[in-house]
């Protein structure tokens, strides 16, 4: 199938949380977005409006879809597991540097996660939202997570997935992807509201 070059994914990670602010990993803990966060969300709320899209999808957790629905999509939001935060296991509520003091040069991206997901599997599940989205009629918007959507970029541009190490991602700003001429592109990515 010839993929629609016209096509494009707005792709936001969640607005600002407690843990998000203080560098603790964060998957499964359902937090909600700080004060801070939730200003962040509306701010996104002029630039949505801008778009169609065919397709909105969510993480189920509470501060993608928060982030959602405070941007002005909510309405429009399906939400979808496979957008769920890269699984942390042991490591959740931690730091890096708490890591790194048992594995001194431990990364997401580069190390096991006890009791969590490999990078394979977060890009199994990254892949199976790119084949949504390259079905999808029209522009696609994703609401998410840092290091998810940190993979999510490396597959949309057809790399491993561990080279989502390069693609920092802050909270609530515009990430843009979608083709120069045949190739998928990063249009804009971390960019300030």
């Amino acid at each position: 199938m010839a993929e629609d070059t016209t096509k494009q994914v707005l792709v936001f990670r969640h607005g600002q949380t407690e843990w998000s602010l203080n560098g603790k990993h964060t998957s499964t803990t359902d937090l909600p977005l700080t004060d801070e966060g939730r200003r962040g969300a509306v701010a996104l709320r002029p630039l949505v409006a801008k778009w169609d899209f065919s397709l909105v999808l969510s993480s189920p957790l509470q501060r993608a879809r928060q982030t959602c629905e405070l941007a002005g999509l909510g309405e429009s939001m399906e939400l979808c597991d496979d957008l769920i935060e890269w699984k942390y296991g042991r490591y959740e509520g931690l730091t890096t540097p708490e890591i790194r003091q048992q594995v001194t040069d431990w990364t997401i991206f580069t190390h096991h996660v006890p009791g969590g997901e490999t990078a394979a599997e977060v890009a199994t599940r990254c892949d199976r939202v790119i084949k949504r989205i390259l079905h999808a009629p029209g522009n696609v918007a994703l609401f998410a997570h840092g290091h998810l959507l940190r993979v999510f970029v490396a597959r949309w541009l057809q790399l491993p997935p561990e080279n989502g190490r390069h693609f920092v991602l802050g909270t609530s700003t515009l990430n843009q992807l979608g083709y120069e001429h045949e190739s998928r592109a990063v249009l804009t990515w971390n960019a300030p509201i």
